[in-house]
């Protein structure tokens, strides 16, 4: 019987029903298919596509080749922090000495290298150019696909370089790189150096830098520049002009002249479908005191959001308020979409040193969540102006513990209890945010985090985010600056100098404090005055560059630090302050993590962990410690974690890939569970982020093993792994 027309209408609808039902849902986009820009891909999500690594097979990874640069210092200072790239079938990364290299992905086998000591005699000369650390690399291509480069920092300068084969691109900037120092609007002999790479908008590199940490730091604005030419394109600054938007909340109408820092070492993300690019901002250089710069501080410690092709203001929210902790936001943030209240939203994830995670709608900056702003503790020292209070975020959850009591002290052993629990008492306040002062406060998360460079990785489909987690106790104590009575002498104006610059890393007594910070007594015995003085006019491992020190001023430093024999002879004065600069009147006496005497965390585990949580619950899910102590474990106590550094990767397969640990190992995790399934050593700490990329249907995971903080051994391998052949 044939179908009536309203039949016949109904039966299409129905197979247009069914057809649609069974169309293949839109792929995961080709930026997740591979590793071709630093965190992964533009939104930062340290997330992979592949999905031949699964749980059911992880446990078969085995080395598939590994590449050495041959260059890591052997006295253990230099690191390798790299987060390499694998654009159509070559892996780019960087060497301890920040070499540029460029390697068949599938082999490990080398098609070139780039040596900037070759290049440039500046390079050449810098006795610290091995103590320098590149996170990453940057690759652009021009519409025809025929001029590719791949852009990279090199301490001050950054590079453009032919990604065919290794040369200098000399049409680019000054022959072949930027000058970093350039461009900032006034002219600064501070410090400025490239870490974290950035990013592509078009063909517009969008950079940040690290600058330093003194109240004479260099300014921290954001740049964009041609991608082709290396000319400027646009400026944003970090610390508002007059006639710019926010400048009227600096009680000093001349801190943009004076002060700097607010500055992008950690990354950014790009929306590229808005053109937004969404960057989060450090500290106000003077970590410690803020006399000198009343007011909330904008834009240090926000996320910014800027138009990617104009760089033109759209939003920020400030995380802290007028920063007196080393509160700089650490990381890249994440891009990610969720369902709240029953709405779509395209949202922007920022996690902090101190455990929280910040989201907020990407288009206008409005909070996903409500964000309180609570009163903070105000017993500050004299001439010190704490905000009021400081924003916390009701949900997501904590993913870092946010209070440090003496129940918390460690119990590893009774005796070691009882010595921590003393040595704890010696500090006088244990809540978050009480400024600065004499009588000591704990900074918990430390100084480097809960979150910290490395960064969080996020799932798209699931919404989940993992983050490596450090929860390590640091104490704060501030001293007045040292009065010198003999500054008439050459060694006793250097002393001035040193209470100026040195004194809050290397203590009073010049004792420093651990690898990071080392000792400087008897420096003369390592060290002579020439190498010595190269050293502090270009920085070393966690040391910036101090060129803005006067030669007069540098002359008398060495003086005192090495005591030498003409320690009498008369000077006048100190080099002249930079304009509208005032005296700090207080210094932090030094950077101090607490350890017990061993040199396990003063505090109850876990002292480094992995964390899962729902972004679009704001739930945590789950804590699972990593790294070990097998010493430890060997007596009957359980897993501890390791202090971390360096951030995980996800994948659709069903992963979670880390390093970061001190115990010298890469693991995966059930990224549903926490459940660890494998580990594999490596020849050195991988204080870096793994990157994960697919060649003919194999998938690879590789790490940077540079190792070199907190006393590791330095190394300067990249370890691949894949399934071994069946």
């Amino acid at each position: 019987m044939p179908l009536r027309k309203h039949q016949l209408l109904l039966l299409l609808f129905t197979l247009s029903i069914i057809a649609s039902c069974n169309k293949p849902r839109p792929k995961t986009p080709a930026t997740y298919t591979n590793w071709g820009a630093y965190a992964g891909a533009k939104d930062g999500n340290r997330y992979s596509a592949n999905t031949q690594l699964t749980p059911a097979n992880v446990s078969g990874l085995k080395v598939a080749w590994t590449y050495s640069s041959h260059d890591k210092d052997i006295n253990n200072h230099s690191q390798n922090q790299c987060n390499p790239i694998m654009v159509n079938g070559v892996l780019y990364g960087a060497s301890p000495k920040l070499k540029l290299f460029a390697l068949d992905a599938a082999t490990g086998i080398q098609q070139w290298v780039f040596d900037p000591a070759a290049q440039n005699d500046s390079i050449k000369n810098d006795p610290a150019a091995g103590y320098k650390v590149c996170r990453g690399v940057v690759y652009w291509a021009d519409k025809s696909g025929n001029n590719k480069r791949i852009l990279y920092s090199v301490g001050s300068k950054m590079y453009a370089i032919d990604a065919n084969n290794g040369q200098p691109i000399k049409s680019f900037g000054k022959g072949g790189y930027i000058d970093l120092t350039a461009d900032l609007g006034r002219k600064t002999g501070s410090f400025v150096s490239g870490t974290t790479p950035g990013i592509i908008y078009n063909n517009i590199l969008i950079i940040g830098a690290r600058v330093g940490e003194s109240e004479d730091a260099a300014p921290g604005h954001i740049r964009g520049y041609d991608a082709l030419t290396g000319k400027l394109r646009w400026i944003f600054h970090t610390i508002p002009h007059p006639g710019e938007k926010n400048f009227e909340t600096w009680p000093d109408s001349t801190a943009w002249k004076r002060l700097g820092g607010a500055n992008n070492w950690a990354g950014m993300a790009l929306d590229e479908k808005r053109g937004i690019v969404y960057i989060p901002l450090g500290s106000i250089g003077g970590d410690f005191y803020g006399g000198n710069r009343k007011g909330a501080n904008l834009y240090a410690n926000s996320l910014v959001a800027l138009d990617a092709a104009t760089g033109k203001y759209i939003w920020h929210y400030q995380v802290v308020h007028h920063d007196l902790w080393d509160r700089d936001l650490p990381a890249n943030p994440n891009l990610v979409t969720i369902t709240h209240n029953g709405k779509t939203i395209d949202a922007v994830a920022q996690i902090t040193k101190h455990g929280y995670i910040f989201m907020f709608d990407r288009a206008n900056g409005k909070p996903i969540f409500p964000i309180e702003e609570k009163p903070v503790p105000q017993n500050a020292l004299p001439g010190e102006h704490p905000w009021p209070t400081q924003p916390i975020p009701t949900l997501p959850q904590p993913f870092a513990r946010q209070h440090f009591g003496p129940e918390d002290v460690t119990d590893i052993s009774p005796e070691t209890h009882r010595d921590m629990l003393e040595k704890y008492k010696k500090v006088k306040y244990n809540t978050m945010f009480t400024p600065p002062g004499k009588d000591g406060a704990w900074i918990f998360p430390g100084f480097d985090g809960g979150g910290e460079w490395g960064g969080a990785a996020v799932d798209p489909e699931s919404k989940i985010m993992y983050i490596s987690n450090t929860e390590l106790p640091w104490v704060q104590v501030m001293i007045d600056v040292p009065k010198v009575t003999d500054n008439h002498t050459l060694s006793g104006m250097g002393h001035v100098v040193y209470n100026k610059y040195c004194i809050s890393c290397h203590g009073q007594d010049l004792k420093g404090n651990g690898t990071a910070y080392p000792a400087l007594v008897n420096i003369g015995k390592k060290y002579n005055g020439q190498q010595l003085g190269g050293i502090i006019e270009n920085g070393r491992n966690m040391m910036p560059a101090f060129k803005q020190i006067a030669p007069g001023d540098k002359k008398a430093l060495l003086a005192f630090l090495l005591n030498l024999q003409d320690n009498t002879k008369p000077v006048t004065a100190m080099a002249k302050e930079p304009e509208n600069a005032k005296p700090i009147p207080y210094t932090m006496d030094g950077y101090k993590r607490f350890f017990d005497k061993v040199g396990y965390p003063g505090i109850k585990p876990p002292w480094g962990s992995l964390d899962a949580v729902d972004l679009t619950t704001g739930k945590l899910l789950w804590k699972v410690p990593l790294g070990e102590y097998t010493e430890l474990t060997k007596k009957g106590i359980p897993i501890t974690g390791t202090e971390l550094y360096g951030g995980p990767l996800v994948t659709k397969g069903g992963l979670v890939f880390v390093a970061a640990t001190k115990d010298e190992k890469i693991r995966a995790f059930d990224k549903r569970t926490g459940k660890q399934l494998w580990e594999a050593k490596l020849p050195a700490a991988g204080y870096a982020t793994p990157a994960t990329y697919a060649i003919n249907g194999k998938q690879y995971v590789i790490i940077a093993c540079g190792g070199g903080k907190t006393g590791s051994k330095s190394g300067d391998e990249y370890v691949c792994f894949a399934l071994g052949e069946k």
